[in-house]
């Protein structure tokens, strides 16, 4: 068993934890603060310990010097003060060579958020790439590390696994939740078993989509990954959003040979248009014309999916079925969560932004469970194991508080 963060002797220490603070925010404002409230419990059990807590996350991906200008945690410091009740410090650098002199000035109870660990890729992929340099600074700052970012926990990175290496570590209280809900509803989920994913590029879901298929008995696409596949199959999809990769494309050919009976597809569609803000049309896929973008899944294929989930006992979902934000093409996504909230199955909810779908259109209360994980909850569901709750000490290897 992994080490549990209630059972450390932690009183008084400098404790570096790992947050999945990965929010949307749109002109500096965040507009689902769920992952911030999930830290919560570990953070007010450190300040309970009188521990100096310094905390890291990453937000988005960094690929250029540009991308830093908008991807600045300095908004969720500001929402943590508030939802704490406690003044949180922030640190614009990450390697500051002061910083280890900051942090043994900081008071017990004190809450310091270092920057965004991504804007170390830009330009050698300093974090992403596990720097060992970069991993034995972060361990510096700390006596214990809490990992409490599962929707992180698949990337080894520098502040997922780096730091294991180091100091002593364990989970927190988040991750602890997840561990719970993923080993109780999805580690051995209940037949028939239906995925339902969105999404934009298939080539980040393309191996995930692989491993799933011979676990479940149906697997629903939409978005951008039900695009490539009606690409791979000849359909005209317009200017959707869609692999250019022929790689890709044959490997989405094969994928559907093998599993015709288990995949599907969208039969119809809403599609607006690249020239015309204000065109909207009802299309079957195959009317589909080079302008057009489809935005939405139609009532052919809602039919079609609401079937599917209405005879299954165990459903796992990643995505929404469009632009849900724009109200013109929310019904499929809200039609998709009535058909959910009145399955008989166990619905469990992934990822950040289908939870920010959940609780925008009214559903939070709906569903069996949300999990903050998106892609590390599809890797746990293939898996089994995730490569950041891996690197994490085993119990018996620390002399354990009792509590």
């Amino acid at each position: 068993m992994k080490q549990r963060i209630e059972k450390m002797d932690l009183k008084g220490k400098r404790v570096l934890v790992r947050c999945d603070y990965n929010v949307p925010i749109y002109n500096g404002k965040i507009m689902d603060d769920t992952k911030i409230v999930a830290s919560l419990e570990t953070i007010r059990y450190l300040i309970k310990n009188d521990c100096k807590i310094i905390i890291l996350s990453h937000l988005g991906k960094i690929k250029k010097e540009e991308d830093k200008l908008t991807h600045s945690l300095e908004p969720v410091a500001k929402r943590l003060k508030e939802l704490v009740g406690r003044e949180v410090y922030f640190s614009k650098e990450i390697l500051d060579p002061e910083l280890p002199k900051r942090i043994e000035l900081m008071l017990p109870r004190d809450i310091l958020l270092l920057e965004n660990t991504r804007f170390l890729d830009v330009p050698n992929k300093l974090e992403s790439n596990c720097d060992a340099q970069v991993s034995q600074f972060f361990a510096s700052l700390a006596d214990v590390f809490v990992m409490d970012a599962f929707a992180s926990a698949h990337r080894a990175h520098a502040s997922t696994t780096g730091i294991t290496k180091y100091i002593p570590s364990c989970i927190g209280f988040s991750v602890e939740r997840e561990l719970a809900a993923m080993d109780k509803f999805l580690s051995e989920p209940k037949h028939p078993f239906t995925v339902i994913m969105g999404g934009a590029k298939v080539e980040d879901k393309l191996d995930l989509i692989s491993s799933l298929l011979p676990k479940c008995d149906h697997l629903l696409l939409a978005g951008g990954l039900a695009n490539s596949f009606l690409k791979a199959l000849n359909f005209n999809i317009g200017s959707s959003l869609a692999t250019e990769s022929n790689k890709t494309i044959n490997a989405l050919k094969q994928i559907m040979l093998d599993y015709r009976d288990k995949l599907m597809l969208p039969l119809d569609a809403i599609v607006g248009s690249t020239y015309d803000e204000a065109y909207i049309h009802y299309k079957r896929i195959n009317e589909v014309t080079d302008n057009e973008v489809i935005t939405d899944v139609g009532t052919k294929t809602l039919e079609k999916y609401k079937k599917a989930i209405a005879e299954s006992e165990t459903i796992f979902l990643n995505g929404t079925m469009g632009i849900y934000e724009d109200v013109r093409y929310s019904n499929g996504t809200k039609e998709l969560f009535n058909a959910l909230k009145n399955c008989k199955g166990i619905v469990v909810v992934g990822g950040g932004d289908s939870v920010s779908a959940v609780k925008n259109l009214g559903f939070e209360d709906a569903f069996t469970y949300l999990s903050v994980g998106g892609g590390a909850t599809l890797e746990y569901l293939t898996k089994g194991h995730l490569v950041g709750i891996d690197a994490i000490t085993e119990e018996e290897e620390i002399e354990v508080l009792d509590v």
